[in-house]
């Protein structure tokens, strides 16, 4: 019901600034732009930076969730930004490099109790592949029960993240964002695990371990035979952004404390360097730019704009 009305408010903004709900009606600027300045401050603990998206999709036949278990599957996708990236007004240009994961326990981990499996659906995806691929629904029929419906999926958050490294060795890799969309957070984003600063710690899955049957996939990731080798015999590692650019790579994202954890403090070998930046202050910078580009442009609906979709069918879900 809820959803359901989030649609209806945004087609009477439709008519109200006179965009018709279109996708496409936005300046022509292009957000990201580069900036020199900005490379050389890129901290050297940060592995890759970028706009992330938070979706969800009901279950067959569900077209108005009541709860998370009325969700069939949630998903994120990371849009990876150059090192001297920064965020001005304007759509985000497509640079075909989205990739997209599959979260099948539908919720984001809210604690370090939490662990859940998730695994790379597509890589390589341009945002008409995404909108194909992941926004729209389906009708299928069986023997059984019928003509069936797949809902559309429904965006629930839009954001910064970063990748980033720390610890000697080894190390630990985190996946640390910030929500920019929607501007105050409803139910929805609550109940699922997301928050306005969130942050995951990453581990890799060899895929030429052995697990239990619920969390393995028909077929591993085609890596280059040096990524497996990198493993050294364990089951899991820190991964690199390298390791997840390939479908059917596995992590285990595990939930962390954003506010005590250490994933955005300074590389020690920064801190002699003037112009380098803290993975903190990168974010910051990145969450501060996607904010204003979002008060010039259509606030929370800039979303549709950055994904191609047209306000009428998709839905901004906050409440149930």
């Amino acid at each position: 019901m809820a959803m359901l009305s989030a649609v209806s408010n945004m087609k009477q903004e439709d008519k109200q600034d006179g965009t018709n709900g279109s996708a496409e009606t936005h300046t022509g600027e292009e957000a990201i732009e580069e900036d020199k300045q900005r490379e050389k401050a890129q901290p050297s603990n940060v592995l890759e930076k970028g706009i992330i998206y938070f979706i969800t999709r009901g279950r067959v036949g569900t077209h108005d969730p009541n709860s998370p278990q009325d969700l069939q599957r949630s998903y994120f996708v990371l849009r990876p930004l150059s090192a001297g990236a920064k965020i001005t007004d304007g759509a985000v240009q497509d640079m075909k490099n989205a990739r997209l994961f599959a979260l099948p326990k539908k919720v984001w981990p809210k604690s370090g109790r939490d662990r859940f499996m998730a695994f790379v659906e597509k890589t390589g995806a341009s945002v008409s592949e995404l909108k194909t691929d992941l926004m729209e629904g389906s009708t299928y029929s069986t023997k059984t029960t019928g003509t069936n419906q797949t809902p559309n999926a429904v965006v629930i958050g839009e954001g910064v993240y970063s990748i980033t490294r720390t610890g000697g060795g080894q190390g630990t890799t985190h996946l640390a964002y910030m929500l920019t969309i929607p501007t105050e957070l409803g139910e929805v984003q609550t109940d699922v695990g997301i928050s306005d600063k969130g942050s995951f710690v990453l581990s890799l899955k060899n895929p030429e371990s052995s697990g239990p049957a619920n969390a393995q996939l028909p077929q591993g990731p085609d890596w280059p035979k040096e990524y497996t080798e990198e493993f050294s015999g364990r089951s899991w590692m820190p991964p690199e952004p390298k390791h997840l650019d390939y479908a059917n790579a596995q992590i285990l994202l595990i939930g962390e404390d954003f506010e005590n954890s250490n994933n955005l403090e300074a590389n020690p070998k920064d801190q002699k360097d003037e112009q380098k930046e803290t993975p903190e202050e990168e974010l910051i910078k990145l969450e501060e730019e996607d904010e204003e580009r979002i008060k010039n442009m259509k606030g929370d609906a800039t979303v549709f704009t950055d994904l191609g979709l047209s306000q009428k069918e998709y839905g901004l879900m906050t409440t149930w």
